[in-house]
Order: structure tokens, then C-alpha cells, then sequence
């Protein structure tokens, strides 16, 4: 498995877009999948934030994560954010997530960001598991979650 930015393989843009409006419309589902690609299209400038990386194996696209600067309108003083944990239906439980998630840890240290927030409906064990703490629990748009932060 190689690890790559959005931005060396700008290809998989609208296939990343496709999954995650699938898998997370229902969180903010004022946006549509037109303004999501918009948006994800920031990850090709190469700047810090927004970064996506994706997870490649021989010429297949597995998954993604990314760092944003905000992603959840009832917090926007808490930034940057862990986002788009994404792992394709066929690649889940070999690791893949996991590479991804650290990937996104390891670019926060290396460009000097000291802390990172998420929040999950649905994958609080994962986060916990790689040092990850609870921050708070709350709804959002209607969805129980749970925001976790790590700081390096």
C-alpha cells in the first residue's frame, strides 16, 4: 500500500466525493455533492490545510483522510480537524484506516500543529485506540457523536 495527497493523484477526486457524500450526507445535509467536490478541490492547491492523502495499492484506490481547517458549523472555534476517514466496503478491517489516520497525525506534527480535533458517530474505539481523547458528546444535525481531540 503507498500513501499519496488528493493532489499527486488528482483522479480519485470525484470516486472520493461519490463515497463520502454516501457515507456522510446525512451529517450536513445542506451540501451538496457538486459543492463537496468544489470544496475538495481546495486539496489540489497543495496547502497544508486542507490536505487529503489516499491510500493506493497496485493502481486501486482504498480510502482517504483528511485535514481541514473546520468541519462541524456548531464548533468553529476548534481547529484543524481530522475528517474523511474513508475506507472502501472491500478494504475495511486490514489496516487501511489506520494508515491514514496517523499519515494525517504525522503531517499536523511535521507543519507544527500541536492539536487535532474529530468527530465520529460510530468509530470512538478506533480514535481511542490510536491516543485519541473525548472531548465532548453532542448532537449534531440530529446525530449523537462524539468529538475527540489529540494533541503531539
Amino acid at each position: 500500500m503507498n500513501i499519496y495527497t488528493l493532489k499527486d493523484r488528482p483522479e480519485y477526486l470525484l470516486t472520493l466525493a461519490d463515497w463520502h457524500h454516501a457515507e456522510w450526507s446525512y451529517l450536513n445535509p445542506e451540501r451538496s455533492l457538486d459543492e463537496r467536490i468544489e470544496e475538495m478541490r481546495e486539496d489540489l492547491q497543495g496547502k497544508v490545510i486542507p490536505t487529503t492523502f489516499v491510500a493506493e495499492q497496485d493502481g486501486e484506490l482504498l480510502g482517504s483522510a483528511t485535514i481541514l481547517a473546520d468541519d462541524m458549523s456548531s464548533h468553529p472555534e476548534l481547529t484543524p480537524w481530522l475528517a474523511s476517514v474513508y475506507v472502501a466496503v472491500a478494504h475495511r478491517n486490514r489496516g487501511v484506516g489506520t494508515v491514514l489516520i496517523r499519515q494525517v497525525m504525522q503531517h499536523a506534527r511535521d507543519n507544527g500543529i500541536a492539536r487535532l480535533y474529530l468527530y465520529t458517530p460510530d468509530q470512538e474505539q478506533l480514535y481511542a485506540r490510536l491516543g485519541w481523547q473525548i472531548y465532548s458528546r453532542e448532537p449534531y444535525n440530529g446525530t449523537p457523536v462524539t468529538i475527540m481531540v489529540i494533541d503531539f
